[in-house]
């Protein structure tokens, strides 16, 4: 199956071998080590620490797989692939804010 092509051009990171531990597990987009859904929170936190500085570069990469994941998925799921993909990831908007 090949994946849809948006336009979007994902970073390589030298991190890759971190990220890797918990991956997604597609069509199912289920993590393939703990099998929680992708993104599980240890994937959260390595994406986390591997674009740290780089939170605007996190989020269009997540944005590129939530579009693919939404392709791979039952249409059910649809509304709450922004909460699972990206809302996770923004910017704190107070203090006491933890992931």
């Amino acid at each position: 199956m090949s994946v849809p092509d948006h336009g979007i051009r994902l970073r390589r990171s030298p991190y890759r071998r971190v990220s890797r531990e918990h991956v997604a597990a597609r069509p199912s987009w289920r993590c393939r080590v703990c099998g929680a859904p992708w993104p599980c929170s240890p994937a959260r936190l390595a994406l986390l620490t591997e674009y740290r500085g780089h939170r605007t570069n996190l989020l269009m990469y997540l944005a590129a797989l939530m579009l693919e994941a939404a392709g791979q998925l039952p249409p059910t799921a649809a509304p709450t692939l922004a909460t699972r993909f990206l809302t996770w990831a923004r910017r704190p908007s107070s203090p006491d804010w933890h992931p």
